[in-house]
């Protein structure tokens, strides 16, 4: 028998998003966002949902882009600290000691130390609620070499993301495959 809980936004699994821009002086920042992912293949889109209390909302406003980083196992400590602390009274980048880089594409930085970025121009703001919602176009995805395969494919086990369950406060690894392929249907014939 399942329980009622009302409405609540739990979902699994929540990602780890690192949101990178600049400020209106040219600083960049950087924002831990789990409300958001994949909106559209084309074009290909992002979506993430800040409040408007948070610094990173002004940001994108002003810079009508962003980057979409996604940290590495190894960089759970950085992505909590740039969850919990505001750009509009720390330089998140030097407390961290990771480095911002500007894109060639879009008017914001990428966290150099992880190992995928989505470099997104803002094409739509939605205004929902207590969340904004920015669909960010990708104009290019950047990678670490060594986390691909021969064809230049990203590889989660060797991008090494992480995820997030806001319920419990907690981070938590991606465990084992459960399976190639799209063929789970075909037991159900």
């Amino acid at each position: 028998m399942k329980k009622s809980l009302g409405a609540k936004t739990i979902v699994y699994p929540t990602p780890v998003f690192i949101i990178a821009t600049y400020d209106s002086e040219g600083k960049p920042n950087a924002m831990a966002v789990s409300w958001g992912g994949i909106c559209c293949s084309d074009p290909p889109a992002v979506t993430i949902s800040l409040r408007k209390a948070t610094y990173t909302y002004s940001c994108i406003v002003e810079r009508k882009a962003f980057t979409l980083n996604i940290p590495s196992e190894q960089y759970a400590r950085e992505a909590d600290y740039f969850g919990i602390s505001t750009g509009a009274k720390e330089d998140k980048f030097a407390k961290t000691g990771l480095t911002p880089v500007r894109s060639d594409l879009v008017d914001a930085p990428y966290i150099e130390e992880f190992p995928l970025a989505l470099e997104c121009k803002v094409i739509h703001i939605i205004e929902i609620g207590l969340h904004t919602q920015f669909i960010g176009e990708i104009m290019d995805a950047k990678v670490d070499e060594d986390t691909c395969d021969e064809e230049g494919v990203p590889l989660i086990g060797k991008v090494k993301p992480f995820l997030c369950s806001p319920s419990e406060r907690e981070y938590f690894a991606i465990g084992h495959s459960l399976g190639k392929g799209w063929s789970i249907g075909k037991y159900f014939k």
